[in-house]
């Protein structure tokens, strides 16, 4: 099988091609612009791969985009290639209308070019891969479900309500074999040192201060980024044309639980002479923070038969160790790319 992944050395999109490669024995196109978040470290483990090949491309470029397709033929394209941060978008969303809105259209239109000049009986998948974000917030009760309507609040999460929307026309006005995912906030391994828990996990390493919005109380649902790649490679293969899944990992944390949680952790593995959680500051929340997050992912489970292996506990205590035994991935993001300060924060 062929794969196109774009976003392909990003966060998720890599633990998707380190998946595939790996434990479907698939060959993949790495589809990349390499923004600031995009890196090609985080893909070492397969770049040896024959299986393993890269363009560097903006999904914004259709000549690109077709050429990318015609030439190397897949049987699925995953769509992860967006601008994600939430402060960003705030401060500067016209890069979230470029990549997530025109973007898209781009990569839909290249994709149909390339399904309409397939021969009779070949198979090909479009997965669009979407947030839960773009459901709005909940209240203290209830679950985002497939049927739940759109409430986006921030320009991150209306780009990609407007990207769904466009995939899913694609489908319903063309044919186009589309399927999208909408998942709940990742973490674990090679996250971008920038986010919420590996931004704690790493200031509290190196004694620097622990910024947390409002008073923490904001609720989400949080996913191993290696159960979302198999549920990803799941829904691409075998997911029903039309239809969206979600994919949640059942693990409602408060942020200022996960903070705590990190930092007992590492006084256990890393003690100072204090412990961590005195390194909490609490800054100014954001416009439009929506309270809480949480995926109904039983649609997915029960059709494609689903489970999430790591709960958050399990989960976070691979994240936290991976972090502190990969300094050589994540000290040149930190010191070239951002110089470890939360990037986004409003005064």
């Amino acid at each position: 099988m062929r794969f196109l992944v774009t976003g392909g050395a990003g966060f998720i999109g890599s633990a998707v091609v380190r998946h595939l490669i790996t434990n479907v024995g698939a060959e993949v196109l790495v589809v990349d612009k390499l923004t600031y978040a995009g890196n090609l470290q985080s893909l070492k483990t397969v770049s040896n791969s024959p299986l393993y090949r890269f363009l560097k491309a903006d999904i914004c470029d259709p000549a690109a985009m077709k050429s990318a397709f015609a030439e190397f033929q897949p049987d699925y394209a995953l769509h992860l290639a967006a601008e994600s941060h939430v402060d960003r978008s705030i401060s500067g969303s016209a890069v979230f209308i470029d990549t997530n809105i025109v973007g898209t259209y781009v990569l839909l239109e290249a994709a149909r070019d390339y399904w309409k000049g397939l021969p009779a009986g070949r198979k090909f998948r479009f997965l669009h891969v979407s947030t839960d974000e773009v459901y709005g917030s909940l209240g203290d009760d209830g679950l985002f479900a497939e049927t739940t309507a759109y409430d986006p609040s921030s320009p991150y999460s209306a780009s990609k309500a407007a990207s769904d929307h466009l995939a899913m026309a694609w489908q319903r006005t063309y044919g186009l074999p589309v399927v999208i995912s909408n998942c709940s906030n990742n973490y674990g391994p090679y996250h971008f040192p920038e986010k919420f828990i590996p931004l704690v996990i790493l200031n509290a390493l190196h004694g620097k201060e622990l910024p947390v919005y409002g008073q923490g109380a904001n609720v989400r649902d949080w996913l191993y980024v290696e159960d979302h790649a198999r549920a990803l490679h799941l829904i691409a293969t075998e997911g029903r044309i039309g239809e969206k899944y979600n994919v949640g990992g059942r693990n409602e944390r408060r942020n200022i639980e996960i903070v705590h949680r990190i930092c007992s952790i590492l006084d256990r593995l890393r003690p100072k002479q204090a412990p961590h959680d005195r390194l909490i500051r609490f800054v100014a929340d954001r416009p439009g923070h929506d309270h809480r997050y949480a995926i109904d992912a039983g649609k997915l489970e029960a059709e494609l038969g689903w489970r999430a292996q790591e709960n958050f506990d399990s989960g976070i205590e691979k994240t936290v160790a991976w972090y502190i035994d990969n300094e050589w991935w994540w000290r040149p993001l930190r010191e070239h790319v951002y110089a470890g300060e939360r990037l986004g924060l409003l005064e």
